[in-house]
């Protein structure tokens, strides 16, 4: 499937899971019609594969920053080199951040404390922060309100919270992204949300090698499936595909400052 202006804005092509073929992956992203994509590093590990990513290819840009899953193991020098970081003219964000109460690797008081960190981080460097949330709504709206993450706003990635979740998010300057959850049948509360987020506010993603869309569900997920996506939320807000692709590109260079 080959649609312009397509704008994968949160994948992890740096994976392992993509050391056999990552250049024929990144290859057919760009024959499906993505033009640009947000490499997402979040730990010591990945944030300098992810910069690699970003400086090997000009359509590639990074988001760096500290896991929920992972902050126990976060020191405050590792603090101080993602804000090195930002410096970068590559880096466009500073995530992913947030909270994650599904696995219990990180106590809930060390992810508060390394979410609130990076959150006046990236207000002071003056970069958008991509939000992972995992059964953690309530904590993430209340902590975002608190830190006046609304001075940045950013992405909440991969939404899979109710509309009044969505709403307060909203209301804080912060762009909803779907990705391969919004193509499965049973996906009520997603495909009811996005129906409702405004078409200036809608970014679409993948998350891969995560979270693959139908038809491939079950299978590694790649970037130029980020075009079912498309074609999923177009069916919802009753847009052509290339309306919905070019609006989300449009969001997407507007939130992580690439106009």
């Amino acid at each position: 499937m080959t649609i312009p202006f397509l704008f994968d804005t949160h994948t992890h092509l740096d994976s392992y899971k993509f050391d056999s073929d990552r250049e024929e992956v990144i290859e057919r992203a760009r024959a499906a019609g993505v033009q640009l994509m947000v490499n997402i590093g979040f730990d010591r590990e990945t944030i300098p594969t992810t910069m690699a990513l970003a400086e090997k290819y000009d359509f590639i840009y990074a988001a760096v920053g500290w896991h929920p899953v992972e902050s126990i193991h976060m020191k405050p020098e590792d603090l101080g080199w993602i804000e090195e970081l930002c410096s970068h003219k590559k880096v466009v964000a500073i995530g992913e951040i947030g909270l994650d109460y599904h696995w219990d690797t990180s106590p809930k008081d060390v992810q508060h404390r390394v979410f609130r960190e990076q959150i006046q981080l990236a207000r002071k460097v003056k970069k958008p922060i991509v939000i992972h949330n995992r059964d953690a709504h309530e904590d993430i709206v209340r902590i975002l309100k608190e830190e006046n993450a609304a001075e940045i706003g950013g992405v909440m990635h991969c939404f899979s919270g109710s509309w009044e979740t969505a709403k307060q998010c909203l209301d804080m300057n912060f762009y909803i992204s779907f990705g391969g959850p919004v193509t499965y049948k049973n996906a009520r509360v997603p495909k009811e949300v996005l129906e409702r987020v405004p078409m200036d506010r809608l970014l679409i993603e993948t998350d891969s090698p995560y979270l693959t869309p139908h038809p491939f569900r079950g299978k590694r997920n790649e970037s130029s499936y980020v075009a079912y996506v498309a074609e999923a939320a177009a069916e919802i807000k009753g847009k052509t595909v290339e309306e919905i692709a070019q609006i989300t590109t449009e969001n997407g260079k507007k939130c992580f400052g690439l106009q």
